[in-house]
C-alpha cells in the first residue's frame, strides 16, 4: 500500500487505526498454498488460518484457506458474524467446558481438539448425550500447558471403543511462534512421524490427521532479512510434504500468514528536547502496537514517514505512546528528520496479533479504528472508540 494512500486513510479515518490490506493477505495465503500444494508430495496439504492472531482478516481469507482455528466462543461468536461455514472450523483451546463443547458441536464444527483427559471426557458426554459422533484430535503437549502426555493419549485410546461416537481422528501439534531455527521443526516432525506410527500400532487405528503449527518466523524489524518472508516455508515444504505421505496434513498457521498485511497509523501529537534527547509523544502506544520480540523499544520496527513535512538532517527520537507509564516506548532509538506535531508514521508488518494482543484497557485509552482495504476501497469495520461500557 502507498504512503500516500495510508496517509489518506489517517486523514480520512483518523488516528491511531489499524489498517488491513485484504489483497494482501489473500494474496499471501495463496502464495503459501501453491508452495505447500506444490511441493512434490504436498498436493493434499490444506491451509488452517489461526483467527487469534487477527479475526478482522476472516472475510478477506476465508475462500483461501481449507479451516479456521477458532480458540474461545469469543471467537466463535465472530466466526458466525462472519458467516463462516461450520465445516471450515477447527475448535480448539486450553479451556473448554462442556457449554462451550455444545456451542461449536450445535454451531457445526468439524472437528473439536481434546487438549486433556477432562476435555475428552467432556466431549464424550456431549456425543453421548446428542446421539452423535463427534470428531476429535487429541493435542499432544510440546511440554507448556498446552495439549496432554503421550501417556494420557495412550490413555485415551485405550479405552475408546469402536461403538463409542467419540470420533478421533489423529493428533494436533503446535509448539509455539516466531521460531527461527527450522532444525526444530524437523524434529518435531520426525517424534510426530513417530509418535504417530507407534499409536496406530498399538491401537490399530487409522489416527490419518495432523494438525501441525510449524511456528514459521516473519521479519519485523531493522536488521532482519526482508528479502524473501516466504523463505522459511520454501525451506520447510519438503518436510511438510514428507509428513503428508504419512497423514492427511493441515498446515497451521498466524502470524506467517498475517504478519504482512497490517499497518498501524499514529500520529504525533508532541515534541520535546529534554536530558540531550527527542522526545515524540504519539496518538497510540503500547497498548496497540506489540511486535513480538520489541524488548521495551530497543528494536526498530520497519516505520514509514507519511507526512510530507518531516524535514532536516537525521536525529535520534525515542517514540513515545500515549499512557501515562514510562514503559509506554515503542522505540528508544528512532532515526529521522525533524518530527512536527500532526505528522503520521506508519508501523508495518504489523497484521497479526497487534489488534486483539495490547493492552486494550490500560489506562482507558479508546482503542483505535481498524480499516480494510480492498482494491483501493476502504471499509470501517470498527469505529474508535472508548474500552470501558459501564452501566450505571
Amino acid at each position: 500500500m502507498t504512503d500516500e494512500r495510508l496517509l489518506a486513510l489517517s486523514e480520512q479515518y483518523g488516528t491511531p487505526a489499524f489498517v488491513f490490506d485484504a489483497i494482501e493477505a489473500k494474496n499471501r495465503a495463496r502464495q503459501i498454498k501453491g508452495i505447500l500444494n506444490g511441493t512434490p508430495g504436498g498436493e493434499g496439504i490444506r491451509l488452517c488460518y489461526s483467527i487469534k492472531a487477527n479475526p478482522f482478516l476472516i472475510p478477506a481469507l476465508m475462500d483461501e484457506v481449507d479451516y479456521v482455528e477458532v480458540c474461545s466462543p469469543g471467537e466463535l461468536s465472530i466466526s458466525e458474524k462472519y458467516k463462516v461455514p461450520g465445516e471450515k472450523i477447527i475448535y480448539s483451546g486450553v479451556h473448554k467446558e462442556r457449554e462451550d463443547i455444545a456451542e461449536a458441536v450445535r454451531y457445526g464444527a468439524a472437528v473439536l481438539t481434546a487438549e486433556s483427559a477432562r476435555q475428552a471426557e467432556l466431549i464424550r458426554q456431549e456425543a453421548e448425550e446428542r446421539g452423535q459422533r463427534i470428531r476429535v484430535l487429541l493435542r499432544l503437549s510440546s511440554q507448556s500447558q498446552f495439549g496432554m502426555s503421550k501417556e494420557d493419549i495412550e490413555r485415551i485410546l485405550s479405552e475408546n471403543r469402536e461403538e463409542d461416537l467419540l470420533e478421533i481422528e489423529g493428533i494436533h501439534y503446535f509448539a509455539g511462534t516466531q521460531r527461527l531455527k527450522l532444525k526444530h521443526q524437523r524434529e518435531e516432525l520426525a517424534m510426530l512421524k513417530e509418535t504417530v506410527s507407534f499409536l496406530r500400532e498399538k491401537f490399530g487405528l487409522n489416527l490419518s490427521w495432523l494438525e501441525y503449527g510449524p511456528g514459521l518466523g516473519h521479519p519485523y524489524f531493522e536488521g532482519d532479512d526482508f528479502s524473501d518472508t516466504l523463505s522459511p516455508l520454501k525451506e520447510l515444504s519438503p518436510d511438510l510434504a514428507e509428513a503428508a505421505g504419512w497423514s492427511s496434513l493441515t498446515v497451521e498457521m498466524g502470524r506467517f500468514l498475517a504478519s504482512g498485511c497490517g499497518y498501524y497509523l499514529t500520529r504525533v501529537s508532541d515534541v520535546k528536547h529534554s536530558f540531550g534527547k527527542n522526545w515524540c509523544i504519539l496518538d497510540g502506544g503500547i497498548n496497540h502496537v506489540n511486535y513480538l520480540g520489541q524488548i521495551m523499544g530497543m528494536k526498530v520496527p520497519v516505520i514509514r514517514r507519511l507526512s510530507m513535512r518531516m524535514k532536516g538532517k537525521e536525529e535520534s527520537w525515542c517514540l513515545c505512546g500515549s499512557l501515562c507509564t514510562t514503559n509506554d516506548v515503542l522505540v528508544r532509538d528512532y532515526w529521522t528528520g525533524t518530527l512536527s506535531v500532526g505528522d503520521v508514521l506508519a508501523f508495518c508488518n504489523i497484521g497479526a496479533y497487534s489488534v486483539t494482543e495490547g493492552l486494550g484497557l490500560f489506562l482507558s485509552r479508546d482503542l483505535p479504528s481498524v480499516i480494510l482495504e480492498v482494491e483501493g476501497k476502504a471499509a470501517l469495520v470498527r469505529k474508535a472508540g472508548h474500552t470501558w461500557e459501564i452501566n450505571s
